[in-house]
């Protein structure tokens, strides 16, 4: 099979090179994909960077995610037959024309979704439902504040937000990126150039849910602008990983803050997530309540043009067709 290979172990977008590898065998309990698209993520371009080691036990190339049509099935699996067209939480390894997985990792293909839309859905999807409304206990009638409001992160948590009956401030840098933000579901959407971006998020009504892709940069504002009780999640510290933390705040306002990451779960928390992700959030895909905008596709071969597009300053997923 054809596979996206890091030249040299890690390096800029062009160190990304096509390459040949054997197809992949599905051991008991997997099943293998016959990949059609494959989603970029920004922890993809951390590991490029040599600066996000894949966990122990995962694939060392590209790739967290993928939609395409099972073709292969390993002892023990009973849910999915060859021909299903699914798409997959994946350790590693999308960026390849296959890729075997954890027959529990895998979800349906709802109809009406086509392969790039579908292999948009699950490492974004499972990582808004992980923090938002498993460590966020997000609720109808809640305000969510996401920063980097149109990331893919962002825009699929404001369309999950929304579609769970939660109100939703935005904040993005520039007046291009807010309005964008507006037009997919943001009840507030701010410039986080703003002088006083934290007055600005008060004025909006404040947050009972901050979903945090910043880090060190945005901590006194989360602070200021969560409301009593408020959960804050720190999912990414693209500003740097250290942050001043007022604990008398804390204690007053009764924050909790916490974070975590997707990847390195075991395989059967993975698993648990994906059967929640399919209850819960999985009919809002169905319905087209959520419905991540996909901002750029590249084949395969351009792998490395698709990381420069991630890398610049862009709005929603971008998929790699193969």
């Amino acid at each position: 099979m054809r596979t996206i290979d890091i030249q040299g172990g890690s390096g800029p977008a062009e160190a990304l090179i096509l390459t040949d590898a054997p197809d992949p065998t599905p051991g008991p309990g997997q099943i293998r994909i016959r990949v059609r698209a494959a989603g970029v993520n920004r922890p993809d371009v951390l590991q490029r960077e040599g600066r996000y080691p894949p966990p122990p036990g995962a694939p060392a190339t590209l790739g967290l995610e993928a939609a395409g049509e099972i073709d292969a099935v390993g002892d023990g699996v009973a849910r999915w037959r060859t021909g299903d067209r699914v798409c997959a939480l994946l350790g590693g390894g999308g960026y390849a024309e296959s890729v075997v997985v954890d027959a529990r990792h895998a979800l349906p293909i709802p109809g009406g979704i086509d392969w790039v839309q579908a292999a948009a859905l699950p490492e974004t999807v499972c990582t808004v439902f992980a923090n938002v409304f498993e460590a966020g206990s997000l609720k109808a009638g809640e305000t969510l504040l996401v920063h980097g409001a149109t990331s893919g992160i962002g825009v699929t948590a404001i369309q999950m937000a929304r579609a769970a009956g939660a109100r939703v401030i935005a904040t993005s840098r520039g007046a291009d990126k807010a309005e964008a933000a507006r037009g997919l579901g943001a009840d507030v959407s701010l410039d986080a150039n703003a002088a006083d971006l934290a007055e600005a998020i008060r004025t909006g009504g404040g947050a009972d849910v901050v979903l945090d892709m910043v880090g060190s940069a945005y901590a006194a504002i989360n602070q200021a602008a969560l409301k009593d009780g408020g959960r804050w999640v720190v999912i990414a510290v693209q500003s740097g990983p250290r942050a001043e933390v007022d604990l008398g705040r804390l204690m007053v306002k009764r924050i909790v803050l916490t974070g975590s990451t997707l990847r390195p779960r075991s395989a059967d928390e993975k698993a648990r997530l994906i059967a929640e992700v399919e209850r819960v959030a999985w009919p809002w895909i169905a319905s087209g309540a959520v419905r991540p905008p996909v901002g750029a596709v590249f084949p395969l071969a351009e792998a490395a043009s698709a990381h420069r597009w991630m890398e610049a300053d862009h709005v929603g997923k971008v998929v790699l067709t193969v």
